[in-house]
């Protein structure tokens, strides 16, 4: 009886596991070119097979399976990667009093609105750089067990800064009218409190750490340059953070600040304004990745004319800084600093990101090059290159889809018809599916 009962219960563990695998659905799509993120070409006509959440083939033959999606007039892509996103707010004449009149609710739901857009515009995958009331945190977890819909995120949480500096949150409020923030709320002054910062980060579930090496623009701080750690600092930051299996990005304008967070030994240099031929030099020798962010500062320079939209004290730094960036681009390009790709968008409007991709190709970067900062060069940055980046059997199946040929015209990654991200159509075209 003993044996009868073990056997039984095996019976019913393959009939479940048959069950379940019987529930798993395939989809073909037959797509008139694929691009080829590792070589930065078009294959031509593909079929793609999609098994769950993974690619599973791709072939010139049309494969049998559950569903058909038709995208045969479409040119198909690896899902697009922005490694600097600000998903619980946008810049507006408004965003100084958010942190007044805003709770944490406020910014959840425009995070989760934000990454609605984000997803539609093509981009299956994000790394959120600062936020407010760690709400990214919580939004990447809702996505990833299913209760909420947007991309892949790795979220940074709250900046870590230190006192007066950009990321400190209580700029501009008179000092009686708020508690001193300390590491807890990323706020540091000493080697101690770098610690702790990082430390408290990843008991909260940060997935990176971002600092702001130097001053900036949007800041209610008078420089927008200088550096705002010691070295001392930024080697206990990086340091705690690879005990903790976590990567630093430095937000970064000017030349000290951000030639001590390189040879601290940070993974990602942010904006990088001010950025040498010493600086570009020493990351090419430490591997050093650059996130140019030029949609951010075309973005401030152009606001910085209105009248009223920022402060005066950030409007100046935003119309001598801001307008900056693109040339540094081209210098650090032609230079062979490391690219990967990022908007700072929240600063810039949700939804356009791939905007971004024609400053890239304006400041002498290829068409080509430029969607393999948002694929497999982003995906190496995050660590996942073995998974992200690539439309390829054992890749998460995010896809997506434009009309034409985006080697030709970069511009038609504004004009996403079709995404696809971890198996889930996300914005079915009817007329082009079928079972």
């Amino acid at each position: 009886m003993k044996n009868l009962g073990k056997s039984l219960f095996v019976l019913a563990l393959l009939l479940l596991a048959s069950n379940v695998l019987a529930q798993v659905q395939t989809v073909g799509l037959h797509c008139g070119n694929v691009f080829d993120a590792t070589s930065g070409k078009l294959l031509g006509e593909r079929f793609i097979t999609v098994t769950g959440k993974q690619i599973t083939a791709i072939s010139t033959q049309r494969p049998e399976t559950d569903e058909q999606v038709d995208l045969a007039t479409k040119t198909c892509l690896p899902g697009l990667i922005d490694l600097h996103v600000h998903l619980s707010d946008q810049l507006a004449p408004d965003s100084y009093l958010h942190r007044f009149t805003w709770s944490e609710a406020d910014y959840a739901f425009n995070a989760a609105a934000n990454a609605q857009k984000t997803l539609l515009a093509g981009f299956t995958t994000v790394r959120d750089l600062g936020d407010n009331r760690r709400v990214t945190i919580a939004l990447r977890n809702a996505i990833r067990s299913g209760k909420a819909s947007g991309p892949r995120i790795f979220a940074a949480g709250n900046t870590i800064a230190s006192t007066g500096g950009h990321g400190d949150g209580t700029n501009g409020i008179p000092w009686n009218d708020y508690t001193t923030p300390g590491p807890r709320n990323g706020i540091v002054n000493s080697v101690a409190d770098a610690r702790e910062a990082v430390r408290q980060h990843y008991k909260e579930g940060s997935d990176w750490i971002k600092i702001t090496a130097t001053g900036g623009v949007l800041s209610l701080a008078n420089s927008g340059e200088n550096a705002q750690f010691t070295a001392a600092e930024l080697d206990a930051i990086v340091t705690t953070a690879e005990d903790y299996g976590m990567r630093v990005a430095a937000h970064a304008h000017g030349a000290e600040g951000m030639l001590r967070a390189v040879r601290a030994g940070i993974t990602t240099v942010e904006h990088g304004t001010f950025m040498t031929d010493a600086i570009m030099q020493e990351m090419k020798q430490r591997g050093t990745w650059y996130v140019p962010t030029i949609s951010a500062g075309m973005f401030v320079a152009n606001k910085a004319k209105q009248d009223g939209f920022f402060p005066p004290m950030v409007r100046d730094k935003a119309a001598r800084i801001g307008p900056l960036i693109a040339d540094t681009f081209s210098k650090a390009y032609q230079a062979g600093v490391k690219i990967a790709f990022g908007t700072d968008t929240g600063v810039s409007a949700h939804g356009d990101n791939a905007r971004e991709l024609v400053y890239m190709v304006d400041a002498g970067m290829p068409a080509a090059a430029a969607l393999q900062s948002a694929t497999v060069r982003a995906a190496e940055v995050l660590d996942q290159q073995q998974s992200l980046g690539q439309i390829a059997p054992g890749f998460a199946a995010d896809i997506i889809a434009v009309s034409g040929d985006p080697l030709a015209d970069v511009s038609l990654l504004s004009k996403v018809e079709f995404v696809m991200a971890d198996g889930q159509i996300i914005n079915k075209l009817q007329s082009q599916t079928g079972r």
